[in-house]
């Protein structure tokens, strides 16, 4: 059955109805009757009824008029459809496209518009451009008669003191852009959010995990294309491409992405390409002496960088900053112009703001787990990372380069793999507790912190068939609630007040890759039914809160309560919009159809129940 709506008369009548609390969705916080009547092409009247039923409607006619039409022809089973089909397929078909941007001119007119460019101290937008990438800065140049920007060339070696000179000129950093035919464009990358418009480091992996799921193979690999132009021109895959960001990289994913991608491609000039790439990555960023390898063999986070994170929001630093203001007698305001300025010395604030960047860099921004003490942990995550960074560089030699790639052979990259794994088992494995522990490298010891981070180990295989049952049977209980795998355990996190508040990564919020790692980790080592039960939870919730809620798919959840209402800091991402989410979160989309790829049926059956409100557990 066809309907053809006048979308202006329907959306109102619609809206008036059964939008009773005036935010322009329908959810079932509305206390409308919850019944409407549609007319097919044929004159046959059709009651929908239900929150979901009403809210994909609404959905429907807003994509029609997005496409300029006046009038929608929305088919019943877009209004009747399954709930899981219709997530992933708004995902498939709509979300990515919504979360796809470029750096060429397209891409330039709506950073213009980008809000985070209000603080610029400037109505120009400036793109730094690589010092050797001469064909970028022309481009760019070119388009300064025609869009309001400035063509900036970076200088050849960047420091932490030109990072911080540039400061108060913020812009954002030229990405991948094709020449080819006498055309010009933008490798194209997806963003988490829909308010965003730069390129984030560990995002781009996971989305990459749902873009290779849903068919659309040459995104991924584009976003391939971009790590490999940061690392070649910036020295590492950025934080986001933003020029406060060029000291700061991310978690490591970057062979796993080739990897995947290869899987699909098969493309071999492609694969040796970022193979050599991804190599320069590992031995200039992570094992490079004296930065974030540490004495001890494992790997740290270590963000570089001088003064106050500019990226951080008027008023954020206050309380940190309000003692040493005090110490000089001046107002925040000031003490931070002369702080800023070099005028005033202070060696423990300069350690505080040290590890403040290498929370952002680790991606855990932020989390009690590593609150002022980063750049002193080893932290278990990135080890696990790394020793799949040297199992996959072995992988990939031996199977695809005959055992021999430049002057490492696949040998060599196992023996690194194997040299991890025993100083992870030395100094992070509590073989008494059954579990991974962050290392303090200060306080010589263990931190005891119970994090979602202690089942990475699985992920890339570097925990023995022992290891993995004892963080199966200790882990997995304490971090387990109805949504899935909490950030930390409750106990862990501690007591939350006023003075001590909820951080984003902690209980009870739950993130998308943690969920998508600890799911492989475990299939890896044969737990099945576990996986499966953790994937079913996350799905659950995720479906539940679309159902309910016209469709929201955000940043993060709570998954104690199962919701999406998270009371932390920075809000939650992608639940704000009008009418339909134009985009869902990228890594969230992804967690959602790398779930299905792995669900059984019958249990996405039981997830096609939910259309009403009901209580599972």
């Amino acid at each position: 059955m066809i309907f053809k709506l006048p979308i202006k008369e329907t959306l109102e009548k619609l809206l008036l109805q059964e939008d009773t609390d005036g935010d322009k969705k329908i959810t079932i916080e509305d206390k409308g009757p919850l019944a409407f009547q549609i007319v097919s092409e044929n004159g046959r009247g059709h009651l929908l009824k239900g929150t979901y039923q009403l809210s994909n409607l609404l959905q429907e006619l807003v994509i029609s008029a997005n496409s300029g039409n006046s009038t929608a022809i929305i088919p019943l089973e877009h209004l009747e459809e399954l709930p899981v089909k219709r997530i992933s397929r708004m995902i498939r078909d709509y979300y990515w496209q919504g979360l796809t941007r470029t750096m060429d001119a397209q891409g330039v007119e709506r950073l213009i518009k980008d809000t985070k460019n209000e603080s610029l101290a400037s109505d120009v937008l400036r793109i730094y451009v690589p010092f050797e990438d001469d064909q970028a800065f022309n481009y760019y140049k070119n388009l300064e008669s025609n869009y309001s920007i400035k063509t900036i060339k970076l200088p050849e070696k960047i420091t932490p003191e030109y990072v911080k000179r540039i400061n108060n000129a913020p812009g954002i950093l030229a990405l991948r852009l094709n020449f080819s035919g006498g055309k010009i464009q933008g490798v194209p990358f997806v963003v988490p959010g829909g308010r965003f418009n730069e390129m984030y480091g560990w995002d781009s992996y996971f989305e990459s995990v749902g873009l290779l799921i849903d068919g659309k193979v040459p995104l991924a690999k584009a976003m391939a294309d971009n790590f490999q132009y940061e690392i070649e021109h910036y020295g590492k895959i950025l934080n986001a491409n933003r020029s406060y960001y060029l000291t700061r990289t991310q978690p490591p994913f970057y062979s796993s992405l080739i990897l995947e991608v290869y899987e699909k491609t098969a493309d071999k000039d492609w694969l040796k390409s970022h193979l050599r790439t991804a190599i320069k990555e590992y031995e200039t960023v992570w094992m490079a002496e004296g930065k974030r390898l540490t004495p001890r063999g494992l790997n740290r986070y270590l963000a570089e960088g001088i003064g106050i994170p500019p990226e951080c929001e008027k008023g954020h630093f206050d309380s940190v900053l309000k003692p040493y203001a005090e110490k000089y007698s001046m107002t925040v305001e000031d003490f931070i112009l002369k702080y800023d300025s070099g005028e005033i010395k202070e060696p423990e604030l300069d350690l505080y703001f040290l590890h403040d960047r290498s929370v952002r860099e680790s991606g855990h921004d932020t989390s009690y787990r590593i609150d002022g003490n980063c750049a002193d942990l080893i932290l278990v995550e990135l080890n696990a990372m790394l020793y799949k960074y040297e199992t996959d560089f072995a992988h990939i030699i031996r199977e695809e380069f005959n055992g021999e790639f430049e002057s490492h052979t696949s040998a060599y990259w196992h023996e690194q793999a194997e040299k991890r794994k025993q100083a992870a088992d030395n100094m992070l494995w509590d073989a008494a507790k059954g579990m991974y522990f962050d290392y303090d490298m200060k306080k010589e010891g263990k931190t005891n912190f119970v994090s979602a981070t202690t089942l990475t180990p699985m992920w890339a295989k570097m925990c023995s068939p022992r290891q993995a049952e004892f963080l199966v049977k200790n882990a997995l209980p304490l971090l387990k609630e109805k949504g899935g795998i909490a950030g930390c355990s409750e106990e862990s996190r501690g007591k939350i007040s006023a003075r001590r508040p909820q951080r984003q990564w902690d209980y009870p919020n739950g993130w998308a890759p943690h969920q998508m790692m600890i799911w492989r980790g475990l299939d890896n080592y044969g737990y099945h039914a576990e996986a499966q039960e953790l994937i079913y939870r996350w799905l659950y919730m995720i479906t539940r809160n679309a159902v309910d809620y016209n469709g929201t798919i955000p940043e993060k959840y709570d998954v104690v309560e199962a919701t999406h209402k998270v009371f932390a800091e920075y809000g939650n991402v992608g639940t704000d919009f009008e009418y339909i989410t134009q985009e869902g979160f990228g890594w969230m989309n992804a967690s959602y159809q790398y779930g299905l790829s792995l669900l059984e049926k019958k249990l996405i059956d039981e997830l096609n129940e939910l259309t009403e409100p009901e209580d599972l557990f």
